[in-house]
């Protein structure tokens, strides 16, 4: 992969598309419609790739979406390549980080626009976002009971972390799928739009991130990240050591500089 983070945004992918707007939002969307945009190899290491060049060239916040052709956030992992893998192949393609530690551990906060069923591995992917906007007619669920295997991309892990252990213990061992509006009141997805409204939803809170400042915003999401893997008091102390240390940035001096002098804010990203 080239250094130059624009340069691997601009390229051209064979199962991505990458579009960035003027107010540091970068949109990525699963285009991989003879398979419901499932997650194999080729995906992986392209989405890995944008990723990261996310990260380096400093955009405020990311979008994970898929195609509108495919109906489908991501349908799931590619269960043709988990058909030929034998137990030694498997452990070395968990091997971390994967696409789901990348997207978890990226400084960028990333929003997943669910426009239509996130199974499995897509949901996998789905809850490594921060945020999760689904719209309606989307069916999202860990189904890999029903091939005789669980969820291997952090679903037992993190989907208790969202939902709780019952909900999410019902939606593993069922294997059976939820709709939209279950998927919200249980707290698995953060907001519901008709399908004419996803765009304006997900606009609505991307925009909103996109005019923090950038080191404001890696700390909060490194913050409050951090409440699932701390005590409380332990969480408490690392939030505080957070807060200090934005008061040795430029951009909390110019925030409150713009505050008393009613002006909106020209952040530095330092």
């Amino acid at each position: 992969m080239t250094d130059d983070p624009m340069a691997v945004l601009d390229a051209d992918y064979e199962t991505l598309d990458v579009d960035r707007d003027g107010a540091g939002t970068v949109t990525v969307t699963i285009d991989r419609p003879d398979a419901r945009n499932a997650l194999n190899g080729t995906v992986r290491a392209e989405l890995t790739d944008v990723l990261q060049a996310v990260e380096d060239a400093d955009a405020r916040v990311a979008i994970i979406t898929g195609s509108a052709e495919c109906n489908a956030f991501v349908a799931g992992a590619d269960v043709s390549e988990l058909r030929e893998r034998n137990m030694l192949e498997q452990r070395r393609a968990s091997e971390r980080p994967r696409i789901y530690e990348t997207v978890a551990e990226l400084q960028t906060p990333v929003v997943a626009r669910i426009n239509g069923h996130a199974l499995g591995g897509g949901l996998e992917l789905a809850t490594a976002c921060d945020i999760r906007i689904v719209q309606r007619g989307s069916k999202l669920g860990q189904p890999e009971i029903n091939l005789g295997i669980i969820p291997g991309g952090g679903g037992t892990q993190r989907l208790p972390r969202l939902i709780g252990e019952g909900q999410a213990m019902k939606l593993i061992l069922t294997g059976d799928l939820i709709d939209a509006d279950e998927a919200y009141n249980i707290g698995l997805v953060d907001e519901v739009t008709d399908p004419d409204g996803l765009d304006d939803a997900v606009a609505s809170i991307t925009d909103s991130i996109a005019e923090k400042s950038p080191i404001a915003l890696q700390y909060a999401k490194e913050s409050v990240r951090a409440a699932s893997q701390m005590d409380l008091n332990d969480g408490i102390d690392y939030e505080a050591e957070l807060f200090a240390q934005l008061f040795a940035t430029e951009d909390k001096k110019e925030g409150i500089d713009a505050f008393f002098e009613d002006r909106e804010p020209e952040w530095k990203g330092r």
